[in-house]
């Protein structure tokens, strides 16, 4: 390439980098080619990666994951598996243990750039290629890579014969491009924690046996021929068979594999296919049976409320370590009972908005998938209690419970930031609780501090302009600002960035004057409810100063009073209740008990004695 048509590349580059709305991102399409040796459990894979390089920056090196090294011994998978103080009891010290023939791996045999041929060296689950000729910005180039693997046993999301029997759940199964961002290169060591990806196109073709039927992520292009519950005729079949599929606009792929696999195809009412796969049996059949159904309500419900799925299919599929999301699949165990099944189901697919759609970067942000994930599970499978499509009893407000087991595992002294990158946790529970717990609580203290009404238009809001677009903190809490037209600033740094804990307390009357006081260092606005003897009830609503702006109610508080701000360096607050002592009844800060109070006792006044009903 000569010096003028550098010039014109580089400065075009820098075009459609400057001329995208909103923030640049790679692109990355894949072909593959597969073929199974199902005696040896490995297989032979050619790949085409055309990657389009839309950011700024001139890249001299390129990073890919080969996520089966994991499954060696001492592996980093392994090593931190067995150091960790309570570590996965799927992993624990279980891959020491694999023979040679059990363990699995990822080897790359050639890699070219262009046609020429490139240089690489493997350091665990990541293999590392110095370019001999650089990738400029806006250029697009051609990876042609031969490799292959073999699938280890089944221990934690990938693997062959999990416990359930299915003989293939092929996950993180390919090398795969690590992601480039506007903070550089994310080349993570696996430890059996986030992803991160590019999206782009897949086009995979699977060979193996012709007795076995495959599930996988995308849409199957030559069902006739593979027949297997995609043909409604019988079809003459090969010793072996090729299973072809494309999808669009996705960051992974994941198959599965089964000669027993039955599959059911529902339409649903939004148009979507919902694909169940499963081995049939007294354990599985019959909840396995009604999922379709109870899953296309489940669709019809997230589609209105958080945002419309995209993607023409949906597939379950029995496989896996318990459940674990990818693009337009989950691998699910299958042997549970109807409502469990339901839950991981609803769970797995929930990480279609806030993983496969939105795609923010796991390892820094795991909150915002997992925790916004959970939080939007718990409001579905309320939602079918009340349409008793499954057994249960729906709540009022179904996140009470992940608010106090936030509030009781922060009270032991074991909690770490959410800010912490996922792999670094110092414990599996601390992991646990941060990015499923407190990230859901995260959004019960947003509701409580933007009213139901802006908090859910704000989620369908954060949804729309995100999509496809990996946000991070930042970009949510501005959208939640946008659609309250408060700040949220000071609520992100305290709650994500410090374990600071919330804690306020009802201290007494001063005359017809309340004087409240705030214990824990984080501070909040106020929900206070004042009820007199004569059974009269007064709401009081008391803004912090750094909001610059109040709610508006919601159904678990309204009609209420808004008071002066209170300033968040001021630990004490008077409010005029104009109304004395003798005349209460009782005081409560929060009457809903959505607030993450550290101490719930002193939020309300008089003191409740413990005969009269309050646990000490």
């Amino acid at each position: 390439m000569n010096y003028i048509t550098a010039l014109f590349v580089l400065c075009f580059g820098w075009t459609i980098a400057s001329a995208q709305t909103g923030r640049w991102q790679m692109a990355a399409d894949y072909q593959m080619d597969i073929d199974f040796n199902m005696k040896q459990h490995q297989f032979e894979g050619d790949q085409k990666l055309t990657l389009w390089n839309q950011s700024p920056d001139t890249l001299f090196r390129l990073y890919y994951h080969l996520y089966f090294n994991a499954f060696q011994p001492n592996s980093s998978m392994d090593v931190r598996s067995r150091m960790i103080v309570d570590p996965d009891p799927r992993v624990k010290d279980r891959i020491v243990k694999l023979k040679k023939n059990e363990q699995g791996y990822l080897e790359v045999s050639s890699l070219r750039l262009n046609g020429k041929k490139q240089d690489f060296k493997v350091e665990g689950t990541i293999l590392e290629v110095a370019l001999e000729q650089p990738i400029l910005p806006g250029s697009k180039v051609v990876l042609d890579m031969e490799f292959e693997g073999q699938v280890p046993l089944q221990i934690r999301r990938s693997g062959r014969f999990n416990r359930e029997g299915i003989e293939y759940s092929m996950a993180q199964w390919y090398p795969k491009l690590c992601n480039y961002d506007e903070q550089g290169w994310h080349a993570n060591p696996y430890v059996a924690r986030e992803f991160y990806g590019i999206w782009g196109n897949f086009d995979v073709k699977i060979t193996l046996p012709s007795n076995y039927v495959v599930a996988a992520t995308g849409e199957l292009q030559n069902k006739a021929e593979t027949g297997y519950g995609y043909s409604p005729e019988p079809v003459s079949r090969p010793e072996k068979l090729t299973w072809h599929f494309t999808a669009e606009k996705v960051h992974d792929f994941v198959w599965a594999a089964d000669p027993d696999y039955k599959q059911i195809a529902h339409q649903s009412q939004d148009g979507i296919t919902i694909r169940c796969f499963f081995q049939p049996g007294e354990k599985t059949t019959e909840n396995w049976e009604k999922l379709p159904v109870i899953m296309d309500e489940a669709f019809h419900f997230i589609n209105a409320k958080y945002g419309k799925y995209p993607f023409k299919e949906y597939s379950f599929i029995q496989g896996g370590d318990g459940g674990m999301e990818y693009p337009m699949a989950t691998l699910i165990t299958g042997e549970r009972s109807l409502t469990s099944l339901v839950g991981v189901a609803v769970h797995e697919l929930m990480h279609s908005w806030y993983q496969m759609v939105l795609g923010s970067n796991e390892a820094l942000y795991h909150w915002m998938d997992e925790g916004f994930t959970s939080y939007a599970s718990n409001e579905v499978m309320n939602f079918l209690m009340l349409k008793k499509l499954i057994p249960g009893t729906p709540a009022e407000n179904p996140h009470l419970e992940e608010v106090r087991g936030y509030v009781n595992f922060a009270l032991s002294g074991a909690e770490e930031a959410l800010i912490t990158h996922a792999d670094h946790f110092q414990t599996n529970a601390a992991y646990g609780v941060a990015s499923y717990t407190k990230g859901e609580v995260l959004l019960e203290q947003l509701r409580y501090v933007m009213g139901e009404q802006a908090f859910d238009q704000g989620m369908l809001r954060y949804f729309q302009t995100w999509k496809f677009r990996h946000p991070n903190a930042n970009d949510f809490i501005r959208v939640m600002e946008k659609q309250s037209g408060l700040e949220l600033d000071w609520f992100k740094e305290y709650f994500v960035h410090s374990t600071h804990l919330i804690d306020y307390e009802v201290e007494g009357m001063n005359g017809k004057t309340l004087v409240l006081r705030r214990i824990g260092k984080m501070p909040m606005p106020l929900d206070v409810t004042v009820t007199t003897k004569d059974g009269k009830i007064k709401r009081f609503y008391i803004p912090l100063d750094v909001m610059r702006g109040e709610k508006k109610g919601d159904r678990f508080f309204e009609r209420f009073q808004v008071e002066e701000d209170w300033a968040w360096t001021h630990p004490t607050y008077g409010l005029d209740i104009d109304t004395s002592l003798s005349e209460i009844e009782k005081i409560e800060i929060d009457a809903s008990q959505r607030l993450a109070d550290a101490n719930q006792e002193n939020n309300i006044f008089p003191r409740l004695m413990p005969q009269e009903g309050m646990d000490k």
